[in-house]
């Protein structure tokens, strides 16, 4: 297979970051896997790859000539709208979102094309068009950027920064599909996967980044996929001693939980015509551990915003947390001290950039993100306890903004847990984890459960991110 792109400096440089060449790697044409833990260097190489061609600091070159690179990350979905909300709730409130454009209006003559057609069906984003982008679940607004991408010019070389988080199954499938097809019609791919697992089939070259340093690159050769997979194994190392998980302290005790948790009855969320989330009824008590499941765009997280006092459809609804039902007098922070929650929206969304991961840590103790709140001895102190379980220490004193979207993953983690929460709320938690810290966060959620007796909601669509605590299933989207 003939060399794609050439990378001859033995250091690579991009606004900040230096990653090490030793081996003066040659990427070839084909689809190409560069897999490492979080913060291992993986994106940093694809912004090499895509723009750092005219650092004097970098030798790249192609034996092809110019060549046009597109790169998509989780962030782009904001790129697809031009719009940003200001605040993770007003995605939740009709009257904040009159200026948001529908997809027609923001894809306009893009949807008329004939691949548009087959691939947005395919990813079953068809139905998509008249909805406000505001409106979109994450897993969505990610199909709706791949199918864009997917049907227009395709570019020489085509870069995807984690590209399943967020998608279902089904959805999956078609990806791989859509991406081994246009591999077959000469456009080369390349891949930053942190999980050996998601390596795909069709994949012809493996590349371990590990430290800040890039491997050298291995064939697929006659083992295939398995053989990558096996190859990058050694990289993955990372455990944790689930019995040092912190325990309560006297003073984060709260009034003891009641024994029904969550009560939603027939409740409904609608903006216009639009239904998000069809009628659900679903009880919760003290200690037991659900997950919620279903497709992209089955209102999981809808559902999820009444019981975080995150939506203002909950006061038009029968929903009752801890006991009180809402609107009776409790503040949405009455309800949300008592609640450890996580989300890819929290997390796109997450104003704490200027902050450092202890600081972001220790705040969890208070529920809040920015500077303006002082952090005593004894959170600072919980918050190092659970920087080092977690492996933290080489980031504990950097700004959030400049963190991985693992590393900034695991912080947000260790914000939630902090405070030993009644309910335990985690929508899609692995997002952006390496397989060994998925191993490491299912161990702590499975402790926290059973030594605490703690109430857990469990988003996913992987089955193997599953705690092992989890016994009660709600599915919505069933037909």
């Amino acid at each position: 297979m003939e060399n794609l792109i050439l990378l001859k400096s033995p250091k690579l440089q991009y606004v900040g970051v230096s990653l090490r060449n030793p081996h003066a790697i040659d990427i070839p044409q084909g689809v190409t896997a560069l897999v490492g833990q979080n913060g291992s260097g993986k994106s940093s190489l694809t912004h090499i790859i895509e723009k750092g061609w005219n650092f004097t600091t970098n030798s790249i070159s192609s034996p092809l000539g110019r060549l046009t690179i597109k790169r998509i990350e989780f962030s782009d979905i904001h790129t697809l709208t031009g719009f940003k909300a200001q605040y993770y709730q007003q995605r939740f409130e009709a009257s904040m979102n009159d200026d948001v454009p529908t997809v027609r209006e923001i894809l306009a003559s893009e949807t008329h094309s004939p691949k548009w057609a087959d691939i947005s069906r395919r990813l079953g984003v068809d139905t998509l068009l008249d909805r406000k982008a505001n409106y979109l679940s994450s897993g969505e607004l990610r199909k709706i950027l791949i199918a864009r991408t997917l049907s227009s010019c395709l570019p020489d070389v085509l870069i995807l920064d984690n590209p399943y988080i967020g998608l279902d199954s089904k959805s999956r499938a078609v990806l791989d599909s859509a991406l081994q097809g246009i591999a077959q019609e000469g456009v080369s791919i390349i891949l930053a996967l942190c999980d050996p697992a998601d390596i795909p089939d069709y994949t012809d070259t493996v590349i371990p980044v590990a430290d800040m340093t890039v491997g050298k690159p291995v064939a697929a050769g006659r083992g295939g996929a398995q053989a990558l997979r096996s190859a990058v194994a050694p990289i993955f190392s990372y455990a944790i001693d689930g019995s040092r998980i912190p325990r309560p302290t006297p003073c984060d005790d709260s009034q003891p939980s009641p024994a029904e948790i969550v009560r939603l009855d027939r409740c409904r969320v609608c903006y216009g015509s639009s239904v998000i989330l069809p009628e659900v009824s679903w009880t919760i008590n003290k200690g037991e551990r659900w997950a919620l499941c279903g497709p992209n765009g089955s209102g999981k997280s809808t559902l999820l915003s009444l019981i975080h006092a995150d939506n203002p459809q909950v006061y038009s609804n029968s929903v009752s947390v801890f006991g009180h039902r809402r609107g009776t007098g409790e503040s949405i922070w009455d309800v949300k001290r008592r609640i450890g929650y996580i989300s890819p929206e929290m997390h796109l969304y997450f104003g704490g950039g200027a902050s450092t991961v202890r600081e972001i840590i220790a705040r969890g103790l208070n529920d809040t993100v920015g500077n303006f709140t002082r952090i005593d001895a004894r959170q600072a102190a919980k918050a190092d306890r659970w920087i080092e379980l977690l492996h933290l220490q080489a980031i504990a004193d950097r700004r959030f903004n400049t963190l991985s979207c693992g590393e900034q993953r695991m912080t947000l983690l260790a914000r939630t847990f902090i405070k030993n929460p009644e309910l335990i709320i985690l929508d899609e938690p692995m997002h952006g984890l390496d397989s060994c810290r998925k191993k490491a966060v299912k161990s702590i959620i499975d402790s926290l459960c059973t030594r605490d007796n703690t109430t857990l909601i469990y988003v996913t669509h992987c089955p193997d991110e599953r705690p092992e605590c989890i016994t009660r299933t709600l599915t919505l989207g069933q037909q």
